[in-house]
């Protein structure tokens, strides 16, 4: 049975701010960094791509290394408290160097100084992403104060999202050229340091649970994948939605600038997008609870995919009719946010209690894996698309198009997205999944 929880608001609030650290990382580079390889630095299309899938698959890699670095000194000090601020902090100063442009006045050499800062920025953010994904079974081993504690952090990573996703642009394009883009980089650089400080000093006097054991070896890791079949499948919906989110939010600035014809809209179309998700949070609940979370995760994805279908004819729809299916797809994308993840503690009950082992270490590490190769590989796709499109790059970013990159961007931003959010549904298999969600139920 779990013990009571002790936590108080500064500590449920002060742990939650740390939202700000992922959300914007997890954001920000997601919508700017293509461009700003591509219309500041002059990086063909396709190498710009590869530049923003890189760092953030080395991410995947390194996490597991971070991990173990963690657990190390949390035996020693019996707090994550000291990683959590050192990652924040490194993450902070990378990610103003990431926008800084230096200006070697070669593009091989600007772009390789965004590939070593992006590279330290993504080992930094394994340093604070892991162990603050570590802190809630530590904090409390209360079951309802856990839920508590992450609907707390829900929350605030939607406003995350939705502040650094539509000021970041706002700076970038407002200040305009490469002074824009290194004020936004200090911007971010900012809500990084006041997430982060935020934790450290918020967890401060909280209480420290039980001392978990080390990150499980690769060998039994793989073990359990190959075992657990209904987390394999709901893993791959997972993935290939990220996925298609991750494309979509890498051509919201090339939609804006060249085929709306506005790069002041960029910042509108991320909070038209994010805005109405954090307002049906409440209403995906409520359909889960009634309908089941199965169904409700099939009805968000056909949702977003239809809408997303609808902004294929972007370039010719009137602007209000364009942010019409703009919301649609956010009211979708809070759907496919909810029902994972809510599915996902059922899948790992139904295993704990199958094996008699502890299953959520090893599920976090491969979730979040799963889920940072995906959103890497979506701005990858998108540059891709642009180059088949014949996209030209420049250093201005003020080159008109041709009508084929224009039809790419539209493409890249709407039916490839539609297509992977759709693909999801044939894996939302009941046969699988619910064995996890009815033993849960049964033996709560």
């Amino acid at each position: 049975m779990s013990t009571p929880s002790t936590l108080g608001t500064r500590t449920r609030l002060g742990y939650s701010l740390g939202s700000f650290v992922t959300g914007a990382f997890g954001t920000v580079p997601g919508l700017l960094l293509l461009p700003y390889l591509t219309d500041t630095m002059a990086v063909p299309a396709a190498a710009a791509g590869a530049i923003v899938l890189l760092p953030k698959a080395w991410d995947v890699l390194f996490n597991p290394i971070a991990g173990r670095i963690s657990d190390a000194d949390l035996l020693r000090k019996g707090s994550r408290r000291r990683s959590v601020l050192a990652g924040g902090l490194a993450l902070a100063v990378a990610f103003a160097a990431l926008f800084a442009h230096p200006g070697f006045g070669s593009v091989a050499a600007d772009a390789a100084y965004v590939v070593v800062a992006f590279f330290l920025c993504a080992t930094a953010f394994a340093f604070f992403q892991v162990p603050f994904n570590a802190l809630p079974a530590e904090l409390t081993e209360g079951y309802h104060e856990r839920t508590r504690l992450t609907t707390w952090r829900i929350a605030v990573l939607a406003l995350a999202i939705l502040v650094s996703g539509a000021v970041a642009p706002a700076i970038a394009s407002g200040v305009g050229g490469v002074g824009g883009y290194r004020a936004m980089g200090g911007f971010v650089a900012v809500l990084i340091v006041a997430g982060t400080l935020s934790v450290y000093f918020g967890i401060r006097r909280a209480p420290v649970g039980r001392l978990r054991a080390p990150t499980p070896t690769w060998r039994a890791l793989l073990a359990t994948m190959r075992a657990w079949r209904s987390f394999r499948w709901l893993l791959a919906v997972y993935f290939v939605q990220a996925l298609g989110v991750a494309t979509l939010l890498a051509g919201v600035s090339y939609l804006a600038r060249f085929v709306l014809g506005d790069a002041d809209l960029q910042s509108l179309l991320f909070a038209g997008f994010v805005a109405p998700a954090l307002l049906v949070m409440p209403v995906w609940d409520r359909i889960g609870r009634s309908g089941g979370k199965l169904a409700g995760f099939r009805v968000a994805s056909a949702l977003f995919a239809a809408a997303l279908v609808g902004l294929v004819f972007a370039g010719t729809l009137p602007l209000a009719v364009v942010f019409g299916f703009v919301a649609l797809a956010g009211v979708g994308y809070a759907g496919i946010q909810v029902f994972p993840l809510a599915i996902l503690p059922d899948l790992i009950t139904a295993e704990e209690e199958r094996t008699g082992a502890t299953r959520a270490g090893v599920t976090a590490g491969v979730w979040t894996a799963a889920e940072t190769l995906g959103l890497a590989l979506g701005p990858g796709m998108f540059g891709l698309v642009l180059a088949a499109g014949g996209y030209v790059s420049s250093s201005e970013g003020t080159v008109t198009q041709p009508d084929s990159a224009l039809t790419a961007i539209t493409l890249g931003f709407s039916a490839l997205p539609a297509v992977l959010i759709a693909a999801g549904i044939p894996l939302l298999r009941r046969s699988v999944l619910d064995a996890g969600p009815r033993k849960a139920e049964a033996t709560a």
